[in-house]
């Protein structure tokens, strides 16, 4: 994806023939696709005449997801995996490397680099039998919220089926890809991702892919995309081709819990963002990335910056918990 700025440059860690350690890395030339928002340093750096772009950045494109950044099979390896970035950065003499939604495990490999966090809403399964009993759980008002947005989806006579990759035919990609290039056109994004790539993730991990796909009178109205590991629900991309109420929350987060609870699935991360997903179960998850900057008059004030944010940062987090939408602590836990 050299044209959308993500030119690959991943890094392996040898000792003589013997692989140590690797990592999935990036020059970047722009900052699109990362969740993480950095526009703020980049237009310092403008503004002083200096050359932000390229980066170098340890991620997966397009994808909001925490998991392991540094790959080696202890503490040490991992560490060296870090020092190693941050190394090639000042070979190239780049501005910085940023590693974005590190996993845990990670974060002391990046010792030295700056430490970023931010919320993201994830939903957690207790154990609930069914969809009803998850309601249950919740307080009497947002039940009841949940439960007429149901109901607005119901009356429209809409339907809504659960289709893994593996079922999926070339019409159901196809769809799926329209309602996605749909989404980001109205939003004025470019669609980085091809209707290509969308066959090959069916056909190559068909079991790890589930769609829910809308109808109205047989005609496909909508779609929602998700992935999956054998703990958790990944909500990806949504569309739709007509406007009724509560639809989307319907495909992307209530038929999302529902498969969890069928499936037995853990977590379910609906994407990036959203504070809206609070009242439907979904509670604040910290997210972490690390960043290293090469100039240490910028990374002073960096540094700076990002300690008013995380105290800001804090006090949101303890303000969502405030307004958790489960009536017991445990659940909100």
């Amino acid at each position: 994806m050299p044209r959308f700025g993500w030119q690959p440059h991943h890094l392996a860690v040898h000792d003589g023939d013997r692989l140590v350690a690797a990592a999935p890395l990036y020059l970047k030339g722009n900052s699109h696709g990362e969740f993480v928002f950095d526009w703020a340093w980049a237009d310092a750096y403008e503004r002083h005449g200096v050359d932000y772009y390229p980066k170098l950045l340890a991620a997966v494109p397009y994808s909001p997801v925490t998991g392991p950044r540094l790959l080696a099979p202890d503490g040490a390896g991992r560490a060296l995996a870090a020092q190693t970035i941050r190394a090639e950065c000042e070979r190239l003499r780049l501005s910085s490397a940023h590693a974005n939604f590190v996993g845990a495990g990670q974060t002391d490999a990046f010792a030295g680099w700056l430490p970023r966090y931010d919320w993201q809403f994830h939903w957690r399964n207790r154990g609930w039998r069914d969809f009803g009993e998850f309601l249950d759980a919740l307080t009497a008002k947002k039940r009841k919220n949940v439960r007429q947005e149901r109901a607005l989806v119901a009356r429209s006579g809409i339907e809504l089926a659960r289709v893994r990759g593996d079922a999926m035919d070339d019409d159901d990609i196809d769809f799926v890809y329209a309602c996605y290039r749909a989404t980001f056109d109205e939003k004025g994004n470019h669609p980085a991702l091809t209707r290509a790539f969308f066959g090959h993730l069916t056909a190559a991990m068909p079991r790890n892919v589930m769609a829910v796909v809308a109808r109205h009178r047989g005609e496909r109205v909508a779609a929602a995309l998700f992935l999956q590991s054998s703990t958790t629900l990944y909500g990806r991309y949504w569309g739709a081709r007509v406007d009724v109420p509560g639809l989307h929350f319907e495909a992307c987060y209530y038929q999302g819990i529902e498969y969890c609870i069928e499936q037995g699935l853990e977590r379910f991360e609906p994407g990036a963002q959203g504070e809206h997903k609070l009242a439907r179960g979904f509670l604040p998850q910290r997210t972490e990335s690390f960043h290293y900057i090469a100039d240490s008059r910028f990374r002073d004030a960096i540094a700076q910056a990002l300690a008013v944010e995380a105290h800001h940062r804090e006090a949101d987090g303890e303000e969502l918990l405030r307004h958790s939408p489960y009536r017991d602590v445990e659940a909100s836990a």
